[in-house]
């Protein structure tokens, strides 16, 4: 890839008018950051546009705009884009970049003013408060499936039975929950129309065969350490570690009593001496997408090209959804009983987890590279990882599988300097502490 600073530099050449970024994962939030400092660097004076998933009015202000004198505009959505760039190229742009800046300057004001300390225990305290799982009067399930299961064309039909569809409303910004926005008062018109098209183009994507869905997973005997890591072996026998996972741990001061949890208090310790296993996996639904994104987009109809993008997603999260309850009935076999309908799976009702890299109980994103590495996925299925890890095709889903029926989704939003020093000196000496970012304690 093209570093940023050559690419502005080319644009800075060339008199670009608009730079435009898009952050779909965290780590692209200090990229923004720093091609606004390199914009300030090499002089430039043209509007940055922020958008993206994971982009905020409130990052925008805080962090990107006080990196570049010029015009820095936070668009929610792409539908916001052509009013803004207009507004920005028209004669009253001068108005509109001090509203904008007058806006930022505020929102900080008001952060300043509202600022608390956060208060944290220390990463050893938090280690020793952390989630007390009787492990000697447990078995660890052993999984009824060996080796590495590659699926390379799963059936978008049956996926399409999973989909979570409130997810799909949101994306559009309608508020809502599936199925009781359709009747509502507000967005319900809008709503059912938006869905009636969906399940067009979804029946056109089965019948027509326009997306590959390809998944792949694996179950690997494995066993915390003290010191919130987890060893993933090559066999049974625990003799040879394959890879080491390195976990986060909460550790914002909570009430007493109340547990500081880390994904590695859901697998066996080394000293229980009980035999735990992980899962891993990755699927996409986006195999194929680019071909019909263009079709569209070369006919002018942004609509069905942005609507076959979500559809994709959704699709993408269905077939986590959809895997996950497999390995828990028939691959793994720890739960053969169960019989959940989609809206029980959808609340979660299932036993174990699946977090996924980047996200809020493993927010430090470069933990995806080992998961890409022990299941080989970009050569069996196609998905690759971007230089600041996410995933391409975008329909894709990765993660681990926990099995422990105390094991819960948690999130980790802060940590200090303590837990900073110490998760570096376990990931090694290449470890970036940039990724680390949006985490650290200001």
């Amino acid at each position: 890839m093209v570093p940023a600073n050559k690419i502005l530099q080319v644009a800075k050449d060339e008199n670009v008018d608009i730079i435009g970024l898009s952050g779909l994962i965290t780590p692209s939030l200090d990229e923004m950051v720093y091609v606004a400092e390199e914009m300030q660097r090499l002089g430039m004076k043209i509007p940055l546009l922020i958008g993206g998933a994971t982009t905020s009015k409130t990052h925008t202000a805080l962090k990107i705009d006080p990196a570049y004198k010029g015009p820095v505009i936070h668009v929610l959505d792409a539908s916001k884009s052509v009013p803004n760039v207009s507004s920005l190229l028209s004669e009253e742009s001068a108005d509109t970049v001090i509203s904008f800046k007058q806006q930022y300057a505020d929102l900080r004001e008001k952060r300043l003013k509202n600022a608390k300390v956060k208060q944290f225990v220390s990463i050893a305290d938090a280690r020793k408060n952390k989630l007390q799982i009787d492990w000697a009067n447990y078995t660890p399930p052993v999984p009824k499936f060996e080796g590495i299961k590659v699926f390379n064309d799963y059936s978008i039909e049956e996926l399409s039975e999973y989909i979570d569809w409130t997810p799909f409303f949101t994306s559009w910004q309608l508020a809502g929950k599936y199925p009781n926005i359709l009747e509502d008062n507000i967005v319900g018109v809008e709503a059912k129309k938006l869905f009636n098209d969906a399940q067009s183009l979804l029946r056109r994507i089965v019948d027509e065969n326009w997306l590959t869905a390809k998944g792949i997973f694996s179950l690997f005997p494995a066993n915390s350490l003290n010191d919130d890591d987890i060893n993933i072996y090559q066999n049974d026998d625990r003799k040879d570690v394959v890879v080491k996972l390195n976990n986060l741990r909460q550790q914002t001061k909570k009430a007493d009593g109340l547990s500081y949890n880390c994904l590695s208090d859901f697998i066996a310790p080394e000293s229980s001496h009980k035999k735990d296993y992980i899962g891993a996996f990755a699927v996409t639904t986006g195999i194929g997408i680019e071909k019909w994104v263009k079709h569209f987009e070369e006919n002018n109809d942004d609509y069905n090209a942005i609507m076959l993008k979500a559809i994709a997603d959704r699709l993408a999260e269905a077939f986590a959804e959809r895997l996950h309850e497999r390995v828990r009935k028939e691959f793994w076999a720890y739960d053969t009983r169960e019989s959940l309908n989609n809206n029980d799976l959808i609340k979660e009702k299932y036993q174990g987890i699946r977090p996924a890299p980047g996200y809020p109980a493993c927010p430090e994103h470069s933990e995806k590279e080992k998961l890409f590495s022990l299941l080989n996925v970009t050569e069996s299925i196609g998905i690759k990882l971007t230089e600041s890890y996410a995933m391409y095709p975008a329909a894709a889903v990765s993660g681990w599988y926990f099995s422990h029926p105390q094991s819960k989704y948690f999130g980790i939003r802060s940590i200090d300097k303590d837990q900073v020093e110490d998760y570096k000196s376990r990931k090694g000496t290449d470890f970036e502490e940039r990724l680390l970012n949006p985490l650290i304690s200001n």
